[in-house]
């Protein structure tokens, strides 16, 4: 997982910047973590006849939280872009266009 800045020579991250990232990087963690629980939980229900119906359902939410992984980075990427630099006077994207 690349820092904020990593890329860029010259360029540093503020502190806002730094807590945005670590905010979004715990969320990301989280749904990692909820993604492999469902799955985990669903292949054990399917050891199970009765419960294959709620293990599928298991697999399905699983997969959302596996989609949202590059939605929470899009978001924290937009969220960081939006943040103001040492320098700026506004933010370098607007809301307006």
């Amino acid at each position: 997982m690349t820092r904020p800045f990593e890329n860029q020579p010259g360029a540093h991250p503020t502190r806002q910047h730094e807590q945005v990232y670590g905010r979004y990087e715990k969320l990301y963690t989280l749904n990692d973590f909820c993604a492999a629980l469902l799955f985990l939980v669903g292949s054990i229900m399917f050891f199970y006849k009765s419960l294959e119906y709620p293990a599928v359902w298991c697999f399905t939410i699983g997969s959302v939280n596996f989609m949202l992984r590059p939605t929470i980075k899009l978001i924290r990427e937009y969220h960081l872009a939006n943040l103001p630099l040492p320098g700026d006077d506004e933010p370098r994207y607007s809301n307006d266009a």
